[in-house]
């Protein structure tokens, strides 16, 4: 949960630096648990999914950020985060780099986020 938190609080729109795998993964899971959450509090109030709407308008962009720094830990330019608007492929080709483990020591986005 910290890791969530800690990209709502201190990162919520820093594209500079690096984020580990368990960094970005722990922000993914967080995400799709309040989204459920949020979609079954509509069902619940009968509103058409404005709390949910609500949820994803305020997650866009530390979702962006921790995506563009899991980026920059596998040494690719956050650029790459625009291949999510091409249909099917663009979100695998996504997820595939979001799973590479991180570039050994520093690279040109900063210091190894696992300290080695």
């Amino acid at each position: 949960m910290n890791w969530f938190i800690d990209c709502i609080t201190k990162n919520y729109a820093n594209f500079n630096g690096r984020a580990r795998r368990t960094e970005y993964w722990m922000f993914i899971l967080f995400a799709t648990i309040l989204t459920f959450i949020a979609i079954i509090i509509d069902k619940m109030i009968g509103s058409p999914l404005v709390v949910t709407i609500i949820l994803t308008l305020a997650l866009i962009l530390p979702n962006l950020a921790v995506t563009v720094r899991r980026l920059h830990d596998t040494s690719k330019s956050g650029w790459w985060v625009l291949l999510q608007l091409i249909p099917y492929i663009g979100g695998i080709i996504i997820f595939v780099f979001c799973v590479l483990d991180s570039t050994p020591g520093s690279n040109q986005y900063g210091e190894n986020p696992k300290g080695l």
